[in-house]
């Protein structure tokens, strides 16, 4: 190093015949070395834009041209309702309520004395359990739900159990608090430190309230919101918008897209084709990760702003930078910020408090989303093979292999490469047990 320092000085300090005007080199590195200091490539990321779009304007032609168009948006419909006149569904949703009027009725009782915390908690587990065990039984058992209806469904229900359970954890807390510091919010009321708009326990025991934060976008329970002083109709019209558009967008390239490409993928499974297997899924990856990131899009920004302003709730972090991520925790700590903040105050948090390692608590985290994928997959279908469940839990070795061998930007690209290339790999797996289930097997029969 000293050497080269000494060589390029040595270099300098020649004297040049030439006028200085007239000299044309100087010590200097190619743009393309990391030693040259340059970071300035806009330019190339422009390109990579423009090639990205010319290369999916010709699949988009190819598409076209090969199948014609196949948009229908009344066949959308038929995706939710397979009887105009019977909603099984939108009534699933609506019966909902009644499990979120007994977690309220259980925490008004509690708040006065009339149950005891162990009645109460018995109450609420089972309250929990029917909220995840009846709407799987309706979708199971009642024919005329289809699966998208029974997704919408149950992931109403999935929410709700999540709510409910942070509602009543806090409620408890607030309870365990009340008990030990009476005298200390006593004095802190007599000397005017509590401020008059705050609501505190058990004051936040109200219908009001509890709707509040049925429809709030967030999964935890707090008797005191953060709250934007107006709502702005600008702001609340574009993201409405973007919310039409969007969902219209997805439908329009899942039928126009993804559908063709998964029907003609089916007898290359059939015949168990290794290398059209896969072609057909690096083909399947593209249309599946676009729509994956304009449904993140959609539902992370557009929708949960759209209601955030509505409800003027002013906690708007619902993403971090999960692109950036380079390892895959980043990614599932960061991408969904509703679900992680939930999963590490009423799961992860509470693991470590009763002295469970970091590992087994990220492990028992991943455990139950793998439950809750599962849930939403399996049950619609009407069929359980695990593909879900199997998926997720394999990011905790995953996770440690990303984590242990890739740094830095090979980390991000890893992390890029499980999205792109895990999520169509599952989507083949479940259409490839779907379409054997309940389509060959009538034909064989009959």
């Amino acid at each position: 190093m000293g050497d080269s320092v000494g060589q390029r000085n040595s270099v300098d300090s020649i004297p040049h015949p030439l006028p200085s005007n007239a000299r044309c080199h100087r010590l200097q590195d190619s743009l393309f070395s990391s030693d040259s200091g340059f970071s300035n490539y806009r330019g190339i990321l422009n390109w990579c834009v423009v090639m990205l779009i010319l290369s999916n304007a010709r699949l988009f032609l190819e598409n076209l041209i090969k199948y014609g168009i196949l948009v229908d948006p009344i066949q959308v419909v038929s995706l939710f309702l397979k009887d105009p006149y019977n909603w099984p569904a939108p009534c699933l949703v609506i019966v909902a309520n009644i499990f979120a009027v007994a977690a309220f009725q259980i925490e008004k009782r509690l708040a006065v004395g009339a149950l005891t915390e162990q009645v109460g908690l018995l109450l609420h587990v089972a309250n929990l359990a029917t909220i995840i065990c009846f709407p799987a039984a309706v979708a199971l058992l009642v024919e005329s739900i289809t699966p998208v209806g029974s997704v919408l469904a149950l992931a109403s229900y999935s929410i709700l159990f999540l709510k409910l359970f942070s509602y009543r954890d806090v409620n408890l807390w607030c309870r365990q608090h009340r008990a030990k510091a009476k005298a200390a919010s006593a004095a802190k009321k007599a000397n005017g430190t509590a401020t008059q708009s705050a609501v505190s326990y058990p004051d936040n025991l109200t219908y009001r309230d509890l709707y509040y934060f049925i429809f709030a976008p967030t999964l935890c329970y707090e008797l005191n919101f953060p709250r934007s002083p107006r709502i702005r109709k600008r702001f609340l019209l574009r993201r409405v918008l973007e919310v039409l558009f969007f969902i219209q967008l997805q439908v329009g390239l899942i039928q126009q897209w993804m559908v063709p490409t998964i029907q003609n993928s089916m007898k290359t499974f059939k015949d168990m084709e290794y290398s059209r297997i896969i072609e057909r899924l690096l083909k399947l990856a593209v249309p599946n990760h676009l729509i994956w990131l304009i449904f993140f899009y959609w539902l992370f920004h557009s929708c949960l702003n759209a209601v955030a302003e509505l409800m003027q709730f002013g906690d708007r972090e619902f993403y971090r930078d999960w692109w950036n991520s380079e390892s895959v925790t980043y990614f599932w700590q960061n991408w969904n910020i509703p679900v992680h903040k939930w999963c590490s105050r009423h799961f992860y948090k509470p693991l470590l408090r009763r002295g469970s390692s970091k590992w087994l608590a990220r492990a028992g985290v991943f455990m139950a989303s793998a439950f809750f994928h599962e849930y939403l997959v399996s049950i619609p279908l009407r069929m359980f093979r695990l593909w879900a469940f199997t998926a997720m839990m394999a990011q905790v070795p995953l996770a440690w292999l990303v984590g242990n061998f890739f740094q830095g930007n090979y980390g991000n690209a890893a992390v890029w490469l499980t999205l792109i290339i895990g999520q169509p790999v599952a989507v083949l797996m479940y259409v490839h047990d779907y379409y054997v289930l309940h389509c060959e097997a009538p034909t064989a029969g009959a």
